[in-house]
């Protein structure tokens, strides 16, 4: 599903963003944000009916499109990053925002099957998809890649389950990684470590926090205004790990 835009002075108008979780969340939040800069915003997620709530949420005149894909996948965000060169010719940022987590996370609950369905999202997808957007931003020599961390990924969490907790991890040094290979051309990585968000995530936990609780957290909205803190600044600089908690809330929660 696309948008059209009608003409505007944004110096953002013709950059393209790729959001992936784009359907709730953060990854939701960050997309109307990048909208609201005058992006084109690609929407992705394994749901088009939440992807198209979101479009419902972008402001008036913006260009979007709605593409399901299950990040999980391999082959399918090579399809991915193939039909936006293809329409859009170039890809300027790219938000890594899905991912989950499992009721019965605890190391004697978690089954090898939710094992690998939470390092399948949180970890291998978000690989697959910086992979597969890689070369477009090479042969731009230009290119900004987020990626949705967790204060999790920097210290280990009980609540947040082994499984997620290494998964985090696993993000915390893909973005070293992908700065230490891409930044000969042009491209930057960076980490975002929020704290407890309020997030549809939160209704995973094996005790949902209450209403009160929920709204002491950092809030969808909060997090896009961090990403497109970090993607906006000039190209010369890099925050290649940002931590975000609530405010009072001790680092490494």
């Amino acid at each position: 599903m696309t948008q059209e835009t009608s003409s505007s002075d944004s110096p953002n108008e013709r950059k393209v963003a790729v959001v992936t979780g784009a359907g709730t969340g953060v990854g939701q939040a960050s997309a109307i944000k990048l909208a609201q800069l005058g992006m084109t915003v690609v929407l992705v997620g394994r749901t088009a009916a939440t992807l198209n709530e979101t479009v419902q949420q972008l402001p008036s005149g913006s260009t979007s499109l709605v593409y399901p894909c299950d990040i999980a996948q391999a082959e399918a965000v090579a399809g991915l990053a193939w039909a936006v060169e293809e329409k859009f010719g170039r890809v300027d940022l790219l938000v890594n925002a899905a991912g989950l987590n499992v009721p019965n996370r605890s190391m004697d609950k978690l089954s090898v099957e939710d094992y690998r369905l939470i390092m399948s999202v949180n970890m291998d997808g978000a690989f697959y998809v910086a992979q597969s957007f890689l070369p477009i931003m090479r042969r731009q020599q230009n290119g900004t890649i987020v990626f949705i961390g967790s204060i999790a990924g920097i210290k280990g969490s009980v609540v947040a389950g082994p499984a997620y907790v290494a998964s985090k991890f696993g993000i915390h040094g893909l973005v070293q990684a992908v700065n230490l290979a891409e930044q000969e051309h042009g491209i930057r990585a960076i980490g975002i470590h929020p704290g407890e968000i309020n997030t549809p995530i939160i209704d995973r936990r094996p005790v949902v926090p209450s209403p009160e609780a929920r709204a002491k957290m950092l809030q969808g909205m909060d997090m896009a205004e961090c990403v497109a803190f970090v993607a906006t600044l000039p190209q010369r600089v890099v925050i290649e790990t940002l931590i975000v908690t609530p405010f009072g809330a001790p680092v490494g929660m």
